[in-house]
């Protein structure tokens, strides 16, 4: 008897996790992608995930059972087929082409007893009012019926040790009971625990109240960190003393803004909608942004500021960057917030140099010269910023030789640091 086969379109941060898993719990996979580069290195064995190690997905190309490609008639015969690619803000609207474009792309395909899913993150509805649709009118069928439809919200937190994708609870839901216990059986195969829910929009709607809880929460500490700084108040230490209350708090630190493909788009889906179907202000998440987004100029105010106290012009200085991913420990520069910082003090003169070992070159951004972390370098840095606190950076290297240090992340103590 031959494996059901799986088809996942997106191979990405989301979708190549997934696929790698599948392989592994014994299904034939086809991880789908319209980069035809991306492709060309997952065949050959070359992982852009840090998350996937290349000895990962060398075995699953050696089994056989992984099959990357671009062509959506490989998908034929297909049992379950998972979406899983961007859903990005295109001037503060949801930009749901992707999804549009791998429905489209996938109707023809699907058949009698097979089962969609959509894992992308968007506004309650989407799985119901714009997937089936466009895999109705492709393949001629209805859901539910002929087909089964659902809709799990991913929950991939790249660079994290701790929780993958196999021990993470996954939100599970059906667009009736029929495609709900598929989903549901087929997301057992490949984690410790399911959560299933009464419809797709409940579970559309969680993954936007998560990233929306972190929104808001992150706004919050960030506007007290702005604060506090002009109180003369040590923040951290604040939040860290509040962090041993044992129930009813729950620690959130400051930094240069949010990044990912998560939080600066997914609460905008929300407040989207609400203001769309209600006519209504969605007033916290439009404040969080607020907020959020003006970090990455605050952090550039207060370098700027620090540099004048030792009587240096930020035009001119040269300034050396820790880190330009928007997470640590990960190259995934979606949204980073220190990319935004990089070009708004490239805007003010500086010469920024950036010290960044995950992200690949045509990720950095123009103008932005990346150097190693060595003392010479760090010596050379008018300031040296610690933006995004990789742990693979020698932060004892760095108090030791700089002559100041802007410190977004509380990661250096000594008597030329500044923090947020």
């Amino acid at each position: 008897m031959s494996a059901e086969k799986l088809v996942v379109i997106g191979q990405g941060y989301v979708g190549l996790p997934l696929a790698m898993r599948a392989v592994e719990a014994g299904l034939d996979v086809v991880g789908l992608d319209v980069d035809a580069d991306r492709v060309k290195r997952l065949a050959s064995g070359e992982s852009f995930v840090e998350d996937i190690p290349a000895d990962r997905l060398g075995r699953a190309l050696g089994s056989g059972r992984y099959h990357p490609s671009t062509e959506y008639t490989d998908a034929d015969g297909f049992d379950i087929c998972v979406i899983t690619v961007p859903t990005p803000l295109r001037d503060g609207t949801p930009d749901l082409s992707f999804v549009e474009q791998a429905g489209i792309g996938i109707g023809p395909y699907v058949r009698p007893g097979c089962t969609v899913i959509l894992e992308s993150t968007t506004y309650p509805g989407t799985t119901e009012e714009l997937l089936r649709p466009l895999l109705e009118s492709a393949s001629g069928l209805t859901s539910p019926g002929d087909f089964h439809l659902g809709y799990s919200p991913e929950r991939i937190d790249p660079g994290n040790p701790t929780w993958r994708l196999e021990n993470t609870p996954k939100v599970v839901s059906g667009v009736d009971p029929a495609s709900l216990a598929r989903v549901d059986d087929f997301y057992r195969r490949l984690v410790e625990r399911t959560v299933p829910v009464d419809s797709t929009r409940v579970a559309e709607l969680t993954k936007l109240i998560e990233n929306t809880f972190r929104q808001v929460n992150i706004a919050l500490i960030n506007e007290l960190a702005m604060l506090s700084h002009h109180l003369d108040i040590d923040v951290w230490q604040a939040i860290d003393a509040a962090s041993t209350k044992p129930f009813g708090f729950m620690p959130f630190r400051p930094g240069p803004g949010v990044g990912g493909h998560c939080l600066p788009i997914d609460p905008c889906y929300l407040s989207w909608q609400v203001k769309r179907r209600l006519g209504r202000q969605f007033r916290f998440i439009e404040l969080a942004n607020d907020v959020n987004h003006e970090m990455p100029e605050h952090v550039a105010q207060r370098i700027m500021g620090g540099l004048n106290r030792d009587g240096r012009a930020v035009s001119g200085a040269r300034l050396l960057l820790l880190g330009l991913a928007y997470k640590k420990n990960t190259g995934d520069m979606r949204d980073s917030p220190a990319v935004d910082v990089a070009r708004r003090l490239q805007a003010l003169g500086a010469e920024v140099h950036a010290v960044e070992p995950y992200a690949e070159a045509h990720q950095i951004p123009a103008g932005v010269t990346v150097v190693g972390l060595t003392e010479r370098e760090v010596r050379a840095a008018d300031a040296v910023v610690v933006v995004t606190d990789h742990d693979t950076f020698d932060y004892d290297l760095v108090v030791e030789h700089a002559r100041y240090i802007f410190d977004t992340r509380n990661r250096c103590v000594g008597p030329t640091v500044e923090r947020l």
